[in-house]
């Protein structure tokens, strides 16, 4: 998951801001198939069923972000990077968290049935979002920090990595069987 922020005092909106070298601040939340409902994402999940179209903007009343976050804040990695959906503006602070959170499956399928590629007024039924990723990209000179010692970084790597895998095959399979 990722939870997008920028200067409303400098820019008016987020895509005035994607146009600027650090314009952009991304939370990356890694999320994990766990056994119980995690309350905070029904904040915005319950909210989803509204929205049938791309761009299309529903109000969610207000609740704390820091609940869709992992425990440990102290521990992320940090680099300059880019976004991951077009145009891929290399203007994002990014933080990316390693510990994942955990959902429940039901939380999950409802995020995958519940989010649309379809602009509104195409002649089309709306058609679910699927395969909404973006390659691993090169690092390209990018300094990768860590608020952590170096010999932790390894296994939180191959743990990252592992939630990432789990994540990704259980999105397309579950993609598939909704076809």
């Amino acid at each position: 998951m990722h939870v997008v922020h920028f200067d409303a005092e400098r820019f008016a909106d987020a895509s005035a801001a994607q146009q600027h070298l650090g314009g952009l601040a991304v939370l990356g939340v890694l999320l994990e198939l766990g056994d119980d409902p995690h309350p905070a994402y029904d904040n915005i999940l319950r909210h989803l069923g509204s929205i049938r179209y791309a761009g299309q903007r529903v109000a969610i009343p207000s609740f704390s972000i820091r609940d869709l976050l992992p425990a440990h804040l102290e521990r992320y990695y940090r680099y300059n990077g880019s976004l991951t959906t077009p145009p891929c503006s290399q203007s994002v602070l990014w933080t990316l968290f390693p510990q994942p959170v955990r959902i429940s499956r039901a939380q999950l399928e409802q995020l995958q049935g519940s989010l649309y590629s379809t602009e509104e007024g195409e002649p089309e039924e709306p058609q679910l979002l699927v395969d909404n990723f973006r390659a691993p990209q090169e690092l390209n000179q990018r300094l990768v920090l860590s608020s952590f010692p170096r010999g932790e970084v390894i296994a939180i790597i191959f743990g990252a990595v592992a939630g990432c895998v789990g994540l990704f095959l259980a999105v397309h399979f579950g993609a598939k069987r909704m076809r």
